[in-house]
């Protein structure tokens, strides 16, 4: 028997495991570990938690209508699997690769605990679109590509050659089993996030990836280039919410891209950003760590709950704050600005920003969080340079001229014009110009301070 545990990967087609455990034509063991470090201080009612959790309410879902057995519980992986080992004949343990800190220690004890057991074990890749360790050999590279532009062409260039489809085998070909009551009962879910996965389940219901991405490529992906920085025409695919949390694949998305006439070359170009922060991920050793590479000493907090919710007096920068708090979406030009802003004329360091992203955004991804505020506080591979500091006021202007998202998100300026409606509040936290000034010359410090 296969152990086959649900992580990063919610859906039931194209898996890498499914198809091993196929070729096996062995009996499956599925569950899905509601982990409580993952979960704590109440993460399941953020934004970023109610998205997991609902994503799992719709695997459920799956797994039922497919006649298949999905078991939740919650508990520490090692700990269960030390239990499962005992009850069921499993033989191996079969999981998708994570590369977190977090995940990484998760998964050696997850690995050590299946060796003393005498168990199989078997990590296999998923998450990138091309497969990593194959791409770098063919790029007769050892390290991480450190500017993106290099990287897209490389890219671009091996998945036309080696690109690997979507995996054949879907869960209606697996022999699920079912799990001992008396291990049900040891490591059932906390009432609360019970109570959570049972309201969310009707949203669950409704939700299909799939269509929203055939919804964008037959609506938006002609105009995405011109579009995308629109922000307040929201005519962006909204898929990333289902791919962060493995609902739909990157595998899928490139096949489906890649069988239009305009293969839409701007998206696709978001999918290397993609593949380019978890990259970085596995293979920069300061990925997870800048904060301690550089001294951010001379940055403070003072303005950051100002900033986290939306009261700083610049009115684009308060309407996507609370655009996030309100409903875990924020479109990416605004995440850009709104970092930035945090980052620089607020001198606040990225990891608190980057904090409070990882508990707000619906989408939240933690590679692909953490890439976007290194890079807007200049830190990391090919980000912003140190004397880059937007200023969200001509960012409004530019590219929402009637200030329409503003007056969505701060109705109290609803009747002002166009020309005022950008302008930054009378008493506003700073002054664009001189915190832009001073986050040059305290950014230029920092850079400069980089410890080997």
């Amino acid at each position: 028997m296969i152990l086959f545990i649900h992580r990063k990967d919610l859906r039931t087609s194209d898996l890498p495991a499914f198809d091993a455990i196929a070729s096996a034509q062995e009996d499956s063991l599925h569950v899905l570990i509601l982990e409580p470090f993952l979960l704590r201080n109440k993460r399941y009612l953020e934004h970023s938690g109610q998205n997991f959790l609902q994503h799992v309410a719709r695997l459920q879902q799956e797994y039922a209508k497919q006649g298949k057995l999905l078991h939740l519980l919650y508990g520490e992986p090692e700990a269960i699997l030390q239990r499962l080992a005992g009850v069921h004949p499993i033989q191996e343990v079969s999981i998708h690769a994570d590369y977190t800190p977090y995940a990484l220690t998760r998964d050696r004890l997850l690995q050590d605990t299946a060796y003393a057991l005498n168990l199989r074990f078997h990590a296999r890749h998923d998450s990138m679109l091309c497969d990593l360790e194959a791409f770098m050999d063919w790029c007769g590279r050892s390290e991480p590509f450190k500017v993106f532009t290099p990287f897209y062409r490389r890219w671009r260039a091996f998945l036309a050659q080696r690109f690997r489809p979507p995996y054949a085998a879907g869960l209606s070909s697996l022999r699920t089993v079912a799990l001992h009551p008396q291990l049900a009962d040891a490591f059932q879910l906390p009432e609360a996030i019970a109570r959570e996965l049972t309201a969310l389940a009707p949203a669950a219901e409704q939700m299909n990836p799939d269509h929203v991405f055939e919804n964008f490529l037959h609506a938006d992906l002609n105009d995405y280039k011109v579009n995308r920085d629109h922000y307040a025409q929201e005519r962006t695919s909204r898929i990333s919410r289902h791919l962060n949390t493995g609902a739909i694949s990157a595998r899928t998305l490139y096949s489906r891209l890649t069988e239009e006439e305009d293969i839409g070359e701007d998206w696709l170009r978001q999918l290397a950003w993609r593949d380019f922060y978890l990259g970085q991920a596995r293979l920069d050793r300061d990925f997870f760590n800048y904060e301690n590479v550089y001294d951010l000493s001379a940055l403070g907090t003072q303005h950051f709950e100002a900033w986290a919710q939306g009261r700083t007096g610049i009115p684009v920068i308060d309407a996507a704050m609370r655009q996030l708090n309100a409903t875990g979406w924020m479109p990416n030009r605004l995440r850009m600005i709104t970092a930035m802003f945090l980052t620089k004329n607020l001198g606040c360091p990225f990891i608190y920003g980057e904090r409070y992203f990882r508990l707000k955004l619906s989408d939240y991804d933690n590679a692909q969080n953490r890439g976007g505020w290194l890079w807007s506080s200049s830190l990391g591979f090919d980000a912003s340079p140190y004397f880059r500091v937007m200023n969200p006021v001509t960012q409004s202007q530019t590219h929402d001229p009637s200030g329409s998202y503003i007056r969505t998100w701060l109705p109290e300026r609803a009747d002002w014009s166009d020309k005022d409606i950008h302008l930054p509040d009378e008493d506003a936290i700073v002054d664009l110009k001189r915190s832009r000034a001073y986050a040059i010359e305290v950014y230029k410090e920092i850079m400069q301070s980089r410890q080997s």
